[in-house]
């Protein structure tokens, strides 16, 4: 039992788990921006059920100065779910995955602007080698329409997060799962409007499958997984969270070659190593610094 409260455990399970949305994505005929809406429903109440469990309260006092960064970061993460659940419609699930995890990158490219952080070589090698990552995804000149949308919106998506973790690097008073709480409640509000003005509310037109498929989806992979990451985040280092957070776009390449029977070419298997190795290397960047400050004292 130890073992499944465990940090480890419960920040790799619910990477593993985050990998899989696509594949449920895909049985819930719905717009994108309903999926996003009863996303946001159903994880804003279990994560709220968690925060009272837990007697992990809040003080609005909190957020005084930061409403409108949480508005923005809220709006951001909503939008951020309608783009990469459309693209998955127009593209394969590892294409649409590969090109949103240019998340990092952007944020990385970002932040010297924003917040004057230093821009080292290494921050330079990673931005080039993951953008030509995204190149060879495209098929260098190879992709279909239909795929060259798919990967247009996975980078709208990225954007969107990144402005998420931007917003979230300005919001210092409150922790991480109170954070996501907040914006899955706005997020929910905001959405509504959207939904009516756009496609309108079509839940009864699901079967038993889609709405299992969507159950799933809120539950299970927003709400669960936000409270067991949230869990074992805060009893792991910089360092291993930032690693382990990849097993997400591996498990999601995984699934759509091998149960999805999506095809991914060699060009796309190296632009995908790309992205990955280089973002992941960028994360932990600022570790190997510290070591190395470390043994040359």
């Amino acid at each position: 039992m130890k073992l499944f409260r465990s940090p480890q455990f419960l920040v790799t399970a619910s990477m593993a788990l985050f990998g899989t949305i696509p594949l449920f994505v895909r049985f819930i005929p719905l717009p994108s921006g309903e999926i996003a809406l009863y996303r946001a429903v159903l994880a804003t109440v279990l994560v709220g059920i968690y925060l009272l469990v837990t007697k992990n309260r809040f003080s609005f006092s909190d957020l005084k100065g930061h409403l409108i960064l949480l508005l923005v970061s809220s709006v951001a993460l909503g939008a951020n779910w309608i783009f990469l659940f459309e693209a998955y419609k127009y593209t394969s699930v590892s294409t649409a995955t590969l090109s949103y995890y240019m998340a990092p990158v952007i944020v990385t490219a970002v932040s010297p602007l924003l917040f004057r952080e230093r821009v080292t070589p290494l921050k330079v090698v990673c931005f080039v080698m993951s953008t030509l990552g995204l190149v060879l995804i495209t098929g260098i000149g190879g992709a279909g329409k239909n795929d060259l949308i798919g990967i247009a919106l996975g980078l709208a998506a990225a954007c969107l997060y990144a402005t998420v973790v931007l917003a979230n690097k300005s919001i210092p008073n409150i922790d991480g799962i109170r954070r996501t709480f907040l914006q899955f409640a706005v997020a929910s509000v905001v959405l509504v409007p959207y939904v009516a003005l756009t496609g309108g509310f079509n839940l009864t037109s699901l079967d038993g499958r889609g709405i299992a498929a969507l159950i799933t989806v809120g539950a299970v992979h927003t709400g669960v997984t936000y409270c067991m990451y949230f869990s074992g985040l805060g009893g792991l280092s910089g360092q291993s969270a930032s690693m382990l957070s990849y097993i997400d776009p591996l498990v999601a390449v995984l699934i759509s070659v091998f149960l999805l029977g999506e095809k991914i070419t060699v060009l796309q298997i190296i632009g995908g190593l790309l992205i990955l190795g280089f973002s992941l290397l960028n994360e932990l960047a600022p570790y190997i610094g510290k070591q190395k400050n470390i043994k040359e004292k």
